[in-house]
């Protein structure tokens, strides 16, 4: 089975593949992390679910094999390194992933484009089982790319495309059957003696030897995870930075995306909700934007933004992240 190209950029999906192995080729590693606690605070991790993310049978038994998408948003994000060098910014940024998907909840959208594929399945196959996973379901979802012949892992703990970089979203279809499609070589390392990444984090959050991260230290954790006041990490806020949701300072010095990006023409899907980000957090005066969201309601900033990303943050943890650049 071979997806049509027009069918792939309709999706925006700039790569795929397969395979038929359930057991995650880093759950030791994943699982020492855990227990080493540099998971925290994303204590989730370490529950109940922690060892369904072993085997994918644990969480669909009737697994036999997967389909992987990788869907791209490295035009939104050529377009955002542009605008945060024009005279239209605020200083102010999003971490690019928010806007890849039309500044709406990725989840929602990445189902939508999922259930394509789905229906196109049933068309040659009617009985065919397919079971959604994205990065809310208990598994590892680089390592399955990885081992579906997708990428390394980058010195950042991120997934690396050789052609495609960083600047994606991987998700993929479990399915109750073998599919007659070729199978990808997994991927050999190609970080070599690369080490912008490690030496850009400005709150040292990346550990070099295990390609991990420590989750506490990072600017992504601290701005989107911890939804209440918290004390600033040591090395943020970098004031010519400038983060108040997510970060992408690890990947915007990875060789293979600035290779990526190079060749990339800046793109913003223009939908009412990408405009209302740019306008509100990334062009409005820093003050005003802090002053407009102490007068919101928690319950009015969660209606306001709801079915974007920056819904999870919340009011208060938005006011910390904004409190930073005041």
């Amino acid at each position: 089975m071979i997806f049509k190209e027009e069918l792939l950029n309709d999706l925006k999906i700039v790569d795929y593949g397969y395979t038929e192995e359930n057991l995650a080729l880093s759950f030791d590693k994943f699982s020492k992390w855990v227990d080493e606690k540099k998971h925290r605070p994303l204590n989730y991790l370490a529950d109940h679910r922690k060892e369904i993310r072993k085997d994918i049978k644990y969480f669909y038994p009737e697994f036999k094999s997967a389909l992987i998408f990788l869907f791209d948003y490295s035009e939104e994000k050529k377009y955002l390194d542009e605008f945060y060098k024009s005279e239209k910014s605020n200083g102010l940024k999003i971490s690019s992933y928010v806007f890849g998907f039309g500044g709406g909840d990725y989840h929602i959208e990445i189902r939508k484009r999922l259930d394509k594929i789905v229906n196109m399945l049933r068309v040659s196959q009617p009985k065919i089982n397919v079971k959604l996973s994205l990065d809310v379901h208990p598994i590892l979802e680089r390592d399955l790319a990885h081992r579906s012949g997708l990428g390394w892992f980058g010195k950042n703990s991120m997934l690396i495309n050789k052609k495609e970089g960083s600047f994606v979203m991987i998700a993929a279809l479990l399915l109750d059957r073998v599919l007659d499609i070729s199978k990808k070589e997994l991927e050999l390392d190609h970080c070599g003696t690369c080490r912008e990444c490690i030496t850009a984090c400005p709150t040292d959050a990346l550990e070099e030897s295990t390609r991990t991260m420590i989750v506490e230290k990072c600017i992504s954790t601290w701005t989107i995870e911890l939804f209440k006041n918290a004390p600033l990490l040591e090395g943020h806020p970098n004031r010519s930075s400038g983060e108040i949701f997510g970060c992408d300072i690890c990947q915007d010095v990875c060789p293979w995306n600035i290779k990526k990006l190079a060749k990339t023409l800046p793109r913003l899907d223009e939908t009412d909700t990408s405009k209302l980000l740019i306008r509100e957090f990334l062009t409005d005066d820093v003050n005003h934007i802090y002053s407009r969201l102490l007068e919101f309601s928690n319950t009015k900033y969660r209606k306001y933004y709801a079915h974007t990303p920056l819904e999870r943050t919340g009011r208060v943890a938005m006011l910390k992240n904004l409190n930073v650049y005041i």
